[in-house]
């Protein structure tokens, strides 16, 4: 086998983009360019996007719980998302998306199997929901606009890459062995003083381009840093999720890194909690 130079490289050794590293590190370079381009771009291209990965979170977490009828279920999830994140972009009331929503989550408990299947289904679409609305929501906010997604995607890829290489290199005590055996301790720290990091220049970037509302440095900074330990939790509540149906990867979609859920895991955590903020900012009418 050849190397990119024309050498020949010792038998048995892959080239470095078909090793687990090489496959993950292009595909993520691949998708994060589609990411930041879509959010850039903003507008249903964005909303697009992020209802895909939404129903694509749905389809691969009734497929680890062995949830059915797969389709049928399936339908109704994509309807209801459909319908709310197209809703928040359209003069839609917000009785009718909540209705609309409580309504899905009632048939998908009504119509799944086994039983457990009653508990996955409406909660693998109200995951889904966190996911496809949140970046969506923030990146139509007058008051954050680009921001709130680039702070989003630079708190959870940092917590990954960081903790990814800073486990490998360090090593050293495990974080929790039962439930995901190479996370480690170090991994852990690596990720939450990186995230914390690029979370705080990302608002101190905002803020020098005259985003009005960004968040001060050091309250950015501790927001960064409890959104990476929540990145973390994420990822390893779907480690235990996958571990208790014997799945090692949600899905084969994503070269070296598995399925949708395996990459929007501790996004969702970290989602969740900017939708919390958000919500807050809504409620306390904050201009």
């Amino acid at each position: 086998m050849a190397g990119f130079d024309g050498t020949k490289l010792p038998s048995g050794r892959p080239a470095w983009p078909a090793t687990e590293l090489g496959a993950r590190t292009v595909s993520g370079i691949v998708l994060g360019l589609l990411v930041l381009g879509a959010t850039l771009n903003g507008g249903w291209i964005f909303a697009v996007v992020w209802f895909l990965a939404g129903l694509a979170v749905v389809g691969e977490w009734m497929a680890i719980t062995r949830t059915a009828p797969h389709r049928p279920l399936l339908a109704i999830a994509g309807l209801v998302l459909l319908g709310v994140v197209a809703g928040a972009r359209l003069p839609i009331p917000t009785p009718w998306l909540l209705g609309a929503t409580a309504l899905g989550l009632a048939l998908l408990a009504l119509l799944a199997r086994p039983a457990a299947g009653r508990i996955w289904a409406p909660a693998s679409l109200a995951c889904a929901l966190v996911v496809a609305l949140v970046p969506v929501l923030l990146r139509d906010d007058p008051r954050i606009g680009l921001a709130g997604p680039l702070w989003l995607f630079g708190v959870v890829w940092t917590t990954d890459i960081a903790a990814y290489f800073t486990g490998r290199s360090l090593g050293g005590p495990k974080l929790w062995p039962a439930v995901s055996p190479k996370k480690t301790w170090s991994g852990f720290c690596g990720g939450l003083l990186g995230a914390t990091i690029v979370g705080g220049a990302v608002a101190a970037g905002a803020r020098h381009l005259g985003a009005t509302d960004a968040l001060s440095l050091p309250l950015a900074c501790a927001l960064s840093a409890l959104a990476s330990v929540m990145s973390q939790g994420g990822d390893l509540a779907e480690s235990a999720l996958k571990r208790a149906y014997g799945a090692k990867d949600s899905g084969r979609l994503i070269p070296g890194h598995g399925g949708v859920m395996d990459r929007l895991d501790g996004f969702f955590a970290v989602a969740l909690l900017a939708g919390l903020l958000l919500a807050g900012l809504s409620l306390t009418g904050h201009p």
